[in-house]
Parts: structure tokens; sequence; C-alpha cells
């Protein structure tokens, strides 16, 4: 049996056993309200799943009552609840996600040709789930974990070029909103160019495998792909940090704290408290993101951040 966290804020502060592991503090709260949020948590007996519903970039909806960004966190939900296998391997994972989003929308509702041609248009999440069976955290998208103490991050290459782009038109005296209203062509430009050919996200259509990054947490573990990874240190940290990891790093199995977040944590930290005391004096002292932290987006009227935010740290037990 399992359970999904997507219909409404959640915060778990409190030990809750399942099976295998402890959460230690659970939490979705949404940028404007929790029926909007496009963030959702699943956990079962064998997984546990971070899924970020990408904002959509054109008006078009495949399911008229809600947002492509949230029905796609809601499928990809779905599919690791009910479907996805106990021994599922990552490529199993990725191909059996596809396929159910396919299958399960697009073929019913006739779009794929269009689809082929506009992956702005298609439903886009990223997700990074712990897998119990294999003792791996996969990537597939741009969602983040610290794991031993290390940040782990799959960001998509072309954000932070747009991101300066913004920066430099808000400079130039042009509102946030209409900043974001002339970078978002080029972001649409990119999505044609690099969606699942040079970054990878779940849409539908077959996943781009080399920018999906697994990190097995064992005894010989090492990183498998180009993880991006920093050091994350703070007094609350039980795990020291020791510089940054590589395609051959170990993890102590020892460190069997892990946190896996949505990217709406512009500074993601080993405790709850930690992720949201950074994101409060970020917005606090730089609300469009366009000094200590550049993005595409900034905090829009009537919105509490930039971005929906999940997250989620428990002990694994082996």
């Amino acid at each position: 049996m399992g359970s999904l966290f997507s219909d409404m804020e959640v915060d778990i502060s409190s030990d809750r056993e399942v099976d295998f592991m402890k959460i230690i503090e659970s939490s979705i709260i949404g940028k404007k309200s929790p029926e909007a949020c496009e963030d959702g948590m699943v956990v079962t007996d064998d997984f546990i799943a971070v899924i970020d519903g990408s904002t959509s970039k054109t008006p078009k909806h495949l399911n008229p009552d809600v947002k492509n960004g949230r029905y796609a966190m809601m499928l990809i939900s779905e599919y690791i609840r009910e479907e996805l296998k106990t021994d599922a391997s990552v490529d199993e994972f990725c191909q059996g996600v596809t396929a159910y989003i396919y299958n399960k929308v697009y073929e019913k509702l006739g779009v794929e040709e269009r689809l082929k041609e506009h992956p702005e248009e298609r439903l886009t999440a990223s997700a990074i789930l712990y897998s119990r069976t294999r003792n791996e955290v996969w990537m597939v998208g741009d969602c983040q974990a610290i794991i031993a103490g290390k940040l782990y991050e799959n960001g998509k290459p072309y954000e932070e070029k747009i991101a300066r782009k913004r920066v430099e038109l808000i400079a130039q005296g042009l509102s946030p909103a209409e900043a974001r209203k002339q970078i978002e062509p080029l972001l649409i430009k990119a999505m044609l160019s690099g969606q699942n050919q040079t970054y990878t996200v779940i849409d539908g259509f077959p996943i781009y495998r080399e920018g999906v990054k697994v990190v097995s947490v064992s005894d010989s573990s090492s990183v498998q792909g180009s993880v991006s990874s920093s050091d994350s240190c703070s007094v609350q940290d039980p795990v020291s940090c020791s510089g940054s990891a590589s395609a051959s790093d170990t993890i102590p199995s020892s460190s069997s704290e892990i946190v896996l977040a949505s990217d709406g944590y512009p500074f993601l930290e080993p405790t709850l408290a930690a992720s949201e005391a950074a994101l409060a004096e970020q917005i606090a002292n730089d609300p469009q993101n366009i000094h200590s932290f550049i993005a595409t987006k900034g905090i829009v009227e009537g919105n509490k951040s930039f971005d929906d935010r999940t997250y989620i740290r428990f002990v694994y037990c082996q």
C-alpha cells in the first residue's frame, strides 16, 4: 500500500515508520495554494519519491480540469503507487512511466503526432526516487538530494544562460513580469531543441537516458553519470562533508540519512527547518532571484514563493 501527498499542504515533523525506513520529516507547500500545487510525494513499502510537475509554457491543457504540470505529477505518482514493481530498475521505471503517460493520455486523445513536434505542450515533470530493493536514488530531471552530507543536483543546462538574460532585462528597466514574458520564447526554444535530447524530463516520450543520474547507497556505492554535487554542511548535519562527489565517489553505509526535494528550495539543507530558513532569507533579500540566486522566475503577486516545494528526510534500513 502507498500514500500520495499531492492534494494538500503537508508538514509532517514527527517520526513515521515504514517497513524499510523512518521518515524524520516531510513537507509539501504550494507557491500559491495547495489546490494549485504541482509538486507531489509518494511513500510506499518499496519507494519514496518526490515529483515536480513543470509549469506549463502554453495555455493548452490536456485535462480541462487541471494544469499540465499538476496532471503530470498526478499521473507519475499514480504509476509509482500502482504499477512500479518492487524490483524495478531505473531503466524499467523510465520506460514504464513514459508508456503510462503516452498510452493513458496522448494516445487516447490522439495528440501523439502534434506532441512530437511541440514538447512545450506535453505533460512534463521531474522526479527523484529512492528504491528500497536496489538501495539507489534515481534522479530523472532537476530534483535534488542530500546523501551522506553531499548535495546532488541535475539541473537543465540552458537555464542559467536564460536566467541571466532575465537579470539583464530587469536591470535595463523592465518589470519582472515583462522580463519573464521576454524570456518565455527562449525557454520554449530550448525545450524544442533540448527536451529529452540534451537534458532529461518525464514527458511521455523516450527519456534521454544519459541525463538520468543514479546514486547507489551502499558500502561500495558510486555515482553513475555526471551528477553535479557540492558540499552542504551545517551545524545540524550529523554527517561531515569531504569535497565534491565524482563518478567514482563512495557513500559510506553508516551515512543512512537521505533528503529528497524538488527545486523549490534554492539552497537545500540537511534539515527542513534550515532549508525553510534559507528560502525565507532568499525571499526577504532577493524576491525576484536576480542577485544571490539567479533564476528564470521570481515571486509573482499573490504567491508565497517562486515555486512549489517538497522536502522529505528519512533514514533507510538495510
